[in-house]
C-alpha cells in the first residue's frame, strides 16, 4: 500500500513513513494511491465482532507490510483496553430511525481518542524499530491537543507541544492539556484563534531546516493514520443496522473535516451509506461551500461548540483531490489563491462532485441550546454542544426509510456551562477524572509567531 500526496510533487511513502510524516514536503495532505474494497459478504462478517476484530480486519488492508499481524492486533487491542464501554462505540436510539453513536468513552472523553491511541501505539512500534526520536507538534481547537498528550505522554522517545487559542476552548479541555505533569508534554496558549494555531503548525512543517533538526511529526487529522481510524467506527455503527443489506446515512459534526472524510472512505471501501450530512456551527466555511461553490474565509465566531470554530477545514483538501479527479496541479492551485486571497471558488464539475456525496447544514447559537434541552426532554439524554449541532441538522435531513446515524463527538461534562443553560442540569465527569480541578496546571502563552513558537520548542525538547 503506497500513499501520495493531494499536491503530486512530494515522494510516495508506505503506511509507516506517511503516519510518521504527517504533512507531505509539498504541503499537502497524504491519502491512499488506491482505496481497497471489502465485499458485501466481508461486511457482512463484521456482525457480532468485537470492535477489535472488525478494525483489524477495516484497517488491516491500508497498512500494507508496514506492520505484522501481531503487531497490529497488539496495537488495536491496547489502544482500546482504557474505554469506560466494552462496546467502545455504543449506538443509542433517540428517535424512530435516528441514533446516536457514541465516540466518547476514551480517556478523553471525546472522539478523537479512538484515532489517538492507535497512533500512540503505533509510533511506539515504529520508533522502536528505528531508534528514532521525533517531536510532535499539534494544533488543537479542544479536543485533538489532550488526546495526543494522553496518548504520548510520558514516552522517552517522543516530545509533544499543543497549540491551543488561548481562553478560546473549555475549562474542562483546558486542564485535560495543562495538568499532566510528565515532562515530555507542553500546552501552548496561542494569542488567536485555532486557524492561527493550524496555520503555525504548518509553516513549521514548511520550515524544512526546523522540521529536520527537531524531528517534527504531526498527529493533527492531517496525518492519514488518524483518519483510517475514525473509519472503523462507520463500519460497527452500520453494520449494527443492518448493513450491507440496509443503507444507512451519517451526519456528523465537523470543522476540520476529517471525521467525515472517513465516512467518505468507508462509502469507498463499499459500506452501503446513503448520505453524508456535514453539521457546521455558525463557522459555516464549509456549509457555504456546497451551496455556493465559494470556498473563503469570514473570520472565526467563538461559539459554544468551541471545537468546531474553524475557517480552515484542512481535511477537504483531501475531499477537493478526489472532486478534482485526483489532480495535484489543481488543488495546489487552489490552496495557493487560499493562502494569497483567503479563498477560492470550486469548479463546477468538482463543486458537482462534492455536492453528489455530501449535503450539509448550519446551525446557530440559540438553536444548538434548543436542541440540547429538547433531546434532554424527549429522550433523557444529555448531549454536548457539538453534537446538537449534528442532532439538529441530522432531524431535518433524515430520510424515514433509511437509518440516520449522528455521531456523537464529546462527553457532555466537557462543556458543562452549555449543556447546564439548556437543561438545567449540569454534567459531572467520570469518576476518573473527578479532580481535574485540583490538579495543578502548566502552561505557556505564546504569541502568533512561528519564530517564538520555534524556539519553544528548540528550548525545550528532550535531546
Amino acid at each position: 500500500m503506497r500513499y501520495v500526496s493531494t499536491r503530486g510533487k512530494a515522494p510516495v511513502l508506505t503506511f509507516d513513513e506517511a503516519m510518521l510524516t504527517g504533512l507531505a514536503r509539498d504541503g499537502g495532505l497524504y491519502v491512499p494511491e488506491t482505496i481497497p474494497t471489502l465485499t458485501a459478504d466481508g461486511i457482512a462478517a463484521l456482525g457480532g465482532l468485537s470492535y477489535e476484530e472488525t478494525a483489524f480486519r477495516v484497517m488491516r488492508p491500508f497498512v500494507g507490510d508496514a506492520f505484522t499481524d501481531d503487531e497490529f492486533r497488539s496495537a488495536i487491542g491496547k489502544a482500546y483496553e482504557g474505554f469506560g464501554h466494552t462496546a467502545r462505540a455504543p449506538l443509542v436510539q433517540l428517535a424512530p430511525n435516528h441514533f446516536l453513536l457514541e465516540l466518547f468513552h476514551g480517556p478523553t472523553l471525546a472522539f478523537k481518542d479512538f484515532a489517538m491511541q492507535l497512533i500512540g501505539q503505533l509510533f511506539q512500534i515504529a520508533l522502536a524499530r528505528s531508534g528514532r526520536r521525533i517531536t510532535i507538534v499539534g494544533a488543537t481547537s479542544g479536543d485533538t491537543g489532550s488526546a495526543a498528550i494522553e496518548a504520548f505522554r510520558g514516552l522517552d522517545n517522543v516530545d509533544v507541544f499543543i497549540l491551543f487559542p488561548e481562553g478560546r476552548v473549555s475549562d474542562v479541555q483546558r486542564r485535560q492539556m495543562t495538568t499532566p505533569s510528565e515532562a515530555n508534554v507542553h500546552a501552548l496558549a496561542v494569542k488567536g484563534d485555532f486557524d492561527d494555531c493550524q496555520a503555525r503548525l504548518k509553516d513549521m512543517f514548511n520550515d524544512f531546516d526546523f522540521r529536520d533538526e527537531v524531528g517534527l511529526a504531526g498527529v493533527n487529522s492531517i496525518n492519514w493514520a488518524r483518519v483510517l481510524a475514525q473509519v472503523v467506527y462507520y463500519f460497527s455503527a452500520a453494520v449494527s443496522l443492518g448493513a450491507p443489506g440496509r443503507k444507512v446515512s451519517f451526519t456528523v459534526p465537523t470543522g476540520n473535516f476529517g471525521d467525515i472524510f472517513a465516512g467518505y472512505i468507508a462509502k469507498r471501501m463499499g459500506l452501503p451509506i446513503e448520505r453524508l450530512v456535514i453539521a457546521t456551527n455558525q463557522n459555516d466555511i464549509l456549509h457555504r461551500c456546497l451551496t455556493t461553490g465559494r470556498y473563503e474565509m469570514d473570520g472565526v465566531k467563538p461559539s459554544i461548540s468551541p471545537s468546531m470554530d474553524i475557517q480552515v477545514s484542512s481535511n477537504f483538501e483531501r475531499a477537493l483531490f478526489e472532486a478534482y479527479g485526483r489532480d495535484g496541479n489543481a488543488v495546489a492551485q487552489l490552496m495557493e489563491e487560499m493562502k494569497r486571497e483567503g479563498g477560492f471558488t470550486v469548479s463546477q464539475g468538482a463543486l458537482q462532485a462534492l455536492r453528489d456525496l455530501f449535503t450539509s447544514g448550519r446551525v446557530g447559537e440559540d438553536e444548538t441550546l434548543e436542541t440540547i434541552a429538547a433531546t434532554h426532554a424527549a429522550t433523557g439524554e444529555l448531549i454536548c454542544p457539538h453534537t446538537a449541532v449534528g442532532v439538529r441538522v441530522a432531524e431535518a435531513e433524515r430520510d424515514a426509510a433509511v437509518p440516520m446515524i449522528t455521531l456523537a463527538t464529546a462527553h457532555p461534562a466537557k462543556f458543562p456551562d452549555a449543556v447546564e443553560k439548556a437543561t438545567g442540569q449540569r454534567p459531572g465527569l467520570p469518576d476518573r477524572m473527578g479532580d481535574l480541578f485540583k490538579r495543578d496546571e502548566r502552561v505557556t502563552s505564546v504569541p502568533n509567531d512561528l519564530a517564538a513558537l520555534e524556539a519553544v520548542v528548540r528550548e525545550r525538547r528532550r535531546t
